[in-house]
């Protein structure tokens, strides 16, 4: 069965986020001032072939523990959509 794997990569919560302080900055800079933090991580989408779901989640968990997310650093969720 194919499934789509929904893997949202974020910066960890004690750690400084550059890119969202950055964004931040330029909000203000747009009068937008009720923004009072933005944290920017990457949304990841696979299609994965698997038997069930459990095994869909496991390939999504191996993928972004080794290679989509950096753990010193950043943290996942994955979500798991079956097809129909």
């Amino acid at each position: 069965m194919l499934y789509t794997v929904l893997i949202n990569v974020m910066p960890l919560k004690d750690l400084l986020d550059p890119q969202g302080k950055a964004v931040l900055g330029g909000l203000k800079n747009l009068q937008i001032n009720n923004v009072k933090d933005i944290r920017i991580g990457k949304h990841i989408s696979l299609q994965i072939e698997a038997g069930d779901e459990a095994e869909a989640k496991n390939v999504a968990d191996i993928a972004a523990s080794k290679l989509l997310a950096n753990p010193v650093m950043e943290y996942y969720e994955i979500n798991v959509i079956a097809n129909s």
